[in-house]
C-alpha cells in the first residue's frame, strides 16, 4: 500500500504521502464496519459480494467463491479487515489495469500471454 501513496517513487512516504494513506485506511475502515452487518470483526461472502457490488464491479457468485478461498485465513467463510484492504486494492488497481486496455469499454480485451504478464507485474499492488 506505501508503494499506491509514494508519489515520487523513492520507496518511502512523506509526510503528505503518509496522511493521504491514512486517509485511505480509514475510508476502508468505515466501508468494513459497515458492511459488517452483524458487528462480527469480519465479514461473510455476502456482506463482501454486496460491498464490492457498492463500489460498482458486477462479478459472479464464482468470483466470491475464489475471493473467499485466497482470503479466508480462519477457514470460517469469512474475511477480516486487513484481508478485506488486501481484496479490495487488489480488484480495484486490477480493474483499473484492465479498463486502461479496454478502450471501447465493453469489458473484453484481447491479449497476449505476454501482455498479460505485463499488464499484472506493471500493476503497483
Amino acid at each position: 500500500m506505501i508503494s499506491m501513496f509514494d508519489n515520487d517513487g523513492n520507496g518511502t512516504i512523506n509526510f503528505q504521502e503518509f496522511g493521504a494513506l491514512w486517509k485511505y485506511i480509514n475510508d476502508w475502515q468505515n466501508t468494513f464496519r459497515f458492511y459488517d452487518r452483524d458487528n462480527s470483526g469480519s465479514i461473510d461472502q455476502n456482506e463482501l459480494q454486496t460491498a464490492v457490488q457498492s463500489f460498482g464491479y458486477r462479478l459472479s457468485p464464482k468470483f466470491f467463491n475464489l475471493v473467499m478461498k485466497k482470503f479466508d485465513r480462519t477457514g470460517t467463510r469469512t474475511i477480516t479487515f486487513d484481508d478485506f484492504i488486501q481484496c479490495s486494492v487488489l480488484v480495484q488497481t486490477l480493474s483499473a489495469a484492465f479498463q486502461r486496455k479496454d478502450v471501447t469499454r465493453c469489458g473484453v480485451i484481447q491479449i497476449n500471454y505476454e501482455e498479460f504478464m505485463e499488464l499484472v507485474f506493471s500493476t503497483k499492488i
